[in-house]
Order: structure tokens, then sequence, then C-alpha cells
């Protein structure tokens, strides 16, 4: 159980100091929207992170946006030594866990099952006010 808890640790201030470094350090003009850092998943050898991303403004399905994102995802990849680097100057650990970014499609499924709930939902008549009430 402890080592459950060292991990989460682990993996709170990797996703913290990350979404610092990406904002500050990466001028990379290819990072498209906002990026955000969604989960961090630390191996229990503490050998490895999985990243997970979202860039904030596009939606799910549009053929440019996977395009988009998977050049987002190359950039973070491609920059993971010198994110690497940077993280083991921050948290001063005797292991930093090597990067892998990866695309988290929740956000943008989420909104695209509320855009499909919300076109089903407007042809239904109103619902009767009476029945509110009683």
């Amino acid at each position: 159980m402890a080592g459950s808890q060292r991990l989460k640790r682990m993996a709170d201030t990797v996703q913290r100091e990350l979404s610092e470094l990406i904002r500050q350090e990466l001028k990379d003009p290819r990072l498209g929207g906002l990026v955000t850092i969604s989960a961090v998943k630390v191996s229990a050898d503490l050998g490895y992170a999985e990243v997970y991303v979202t860039v904030m403004g596009r939606e799910l399905g549009d053929e440019q946006s996977e395009v988009a994102n998977k050049e987002t995802l190359a950039v973070l990849n491609g920059a993971s030594g010198f994110l690497r680097h940077e993280l083991g100057r921050r948290i001063k650990t005797r292991i930093t866990p090597r990067l892998r970014f990866h695309y988290d499609k929740t956000n943008a499924y989420g909104n695209y099952m509320f855009g499909l709930i919300a076109e089903a939902v407007k042809d239904l008549p109103p619902e009767d006010v009476k029945k509110d009430e009683e």
C-alpha cells in the first residue's frame, strides 16, 4: 500500500511539473492549442511515466484535428528527453522516469457524445409542466 501512495505522489508531481515545463519552456509553434496533461501513470519501478494529454479546442472526428493531435504528440515525444532532463532537475529524485506521451480522447469523446444527445433530444416535444407540479 505504501508503494501505491508513493507512485501516486510521484505521478502528481510529474503532472504538475510537466504542465509548467510545457507551458513555459516548449516554444515549438507546432504545439497547437492548449496542451493539458489529463493523467500520468508511473510504472512501479519508476522507469516510465505514461503521460496522457488533451489539446483543447479540437473536436473528435475532424480529420485535421487528428493530424494536428498526432503532430502535437510527435513534438512532445520528440522533446521528451529535454522534458525528462528538466524534470529531473526540478524534482530531484534518484530516478527520473522516461516520458511517453499519449493522446487522451476522453474529453473529446465526451463532447462528441454530448452533441449526439443534444441532437437526439431537440426533436422531442417539451414535457408537460403539469406533470412536474404533481
